[in-house]
C-alpha cells in the first residue's frame, strides 16, 4: 500500500460533497448589535421608570419588556445591515453580550444610587441587612440573572424568527 501526500494547493478541488454545497460562514462582529440592544434596553427602562411614577408595575415585567425591546432593536438592525437572519452561534453570542450589558448597566445604576442617593445611615442598614441574611439577596440575584438570560434568549430567537428574510 503506497502513501500519497495530500494536495495542499489553494486551488485544489474538494472531494467531500458536503463541503462543496456549504455556504461560507463569515464571522460577524456583534459588538455593534450588543450596543443597539443596550440602547433599546436603556430607552425602554427609562420610559418605564417615568410610567412607574404614576402606576405601579411589576419590576420583573418591566425587565422582560425592556429586554424584548432591546432584542427587537438589535435583531432588526442586524437583519437590516446583514440582509440575513442570525444563526445559532450568533444568537448565543448576542444573548450573552446582551445579558452582560444589562448587568453592567444595572451595576452602574446601583453604584450611582449608592453614591449619590443613599446617605450613610441607609448604606449601613443595607450592609447590616446583607450580612445578617445574605441568602435571600443571593437567591434574588440568581433569579433575576436567570430571568434576564431566558428572556433575552427567547426574545432574540422569537424576533429573529419573526423578522427573518424569506
Amino acid at each position: 500500500m503506497t502513501r500519497t501526500t495530500p494536495n495542499l494547493k489553494k486551488n485544489a478541488p474538494l472531494n467531500d460533497t458536503k463541503l462543496i454545497d456549504a455556504k461560507p460562514i463569515v464571522a460577524t462582529k456583534l459588538t455593534q448589535y450588543v450596543g443597539f440592544f443596550a440602547i433599546g434596553y436603556i430607552l425602554a427602562t427609562s420610559i418605564f421608570m417615568m410610567i412607574q411614577t404614576k402606576f405601579a408595575l411589576s419590576s420583573q415585567l418591566v425587565t422582560v419588556i425592556s429586554i424584548l425591546v432591546g432584542a427587537y432593536i438589535a435583531v432588526h438592525k442586524f437583519i437590516k445591515h446583514q440582509h440575513r437572519a442570525l444563526n445559532r452561534s450568533e444568537i448565543n453570542r448576542l444573548t450573552l453580550g446582551s445579558v452582560g450589558s444589562v448587568w453592567l448597566l444595572t451595576a452602574v445604576y446601583v453604584f450611582a444610587l449608592w453614591v449619590f442617593v443613599f446617605d450613610a445611615v441607609s448604606r449601613e442598614v443595607l450592609l447590616d441587612m446583607t450580612r445578617q441574611q445574605p441568602l435571600p439577596l443571593l437567591g434574588a440575584v440568581v433569579m433575576i440573572l436567570l430571568l434576564t438570560l431566558v428572556s433575552a434568549r427567547l426574545g432574540i430567537w422569537v424576533v429573529n424568527r419573526a423578522l427573518a428574510p424569506k
